[in-house]
C-alpha cells in the first residue's frame, strides 16, 4: 500500500513536471511577432540616432592604445599566432618594432 502511494505521488509529480507550459512558448504562436520595415526604426528617435552615429565617429578616432596594437597584431599572421598563445600585449611587444616599421 505505502509502495503504491509512493509510486502514484511520483508519476504525479512527473506528469506535472512534462506537461507543464510556459507562456514563453505561446510568444511564437502571436499574431504579427514582426516589426513591418517601414516602421522598424521608429522607436528610434532621429536625435538618438544622430548621437549614437556621432558617438561611434568619436570612438573610431580616438581608439585605445591596446586596440591600435591589436589591430596592428592581427594584420600581422605570426602576431596573431604568437598572440594565440601568450596575449596581444607580448605579442605585440615581440612584433612591435616591425609593425611600426612596415606603417
Amino acid at each position: 500500500m505505502k509502495s503504491l502511494l509512493l509510486l502514484s505521488v511520483l508519476a504525479a509529480l512527473a506528469v506535472a513536471a512534462l506537461c507543464y507550459e510556459s507562456h514563453e512558448s505561446m510568444e511564437s504562436y502571436e499574431i504579427s511577432p514582426f516589426i513591418n520595415r517601414r516602421y522598424a526604426n521608429t522607436f528610434i528617435s532621429s536625435q538618438q540616432r544622430w548621437r549614437a552615429k556621432a558617438q561611434e565617429r568619436v570612438r573610431e578616432r580616438t581608439k585605445p592604445a591596446y586596440e591600435i596594437n591589436r589591430e596592428a597584431c592581427d594584420d600581422h599572421k605570426l602576431c596573431e599566432r604568437y598572440a594565440m598563445i601568450y596575449g596581444y600585449n607580448a605579442a605585440y611587444n615581440r612584433y612591435g618594432r616591425q609593425l611600426r616599421g612596415r606603417k
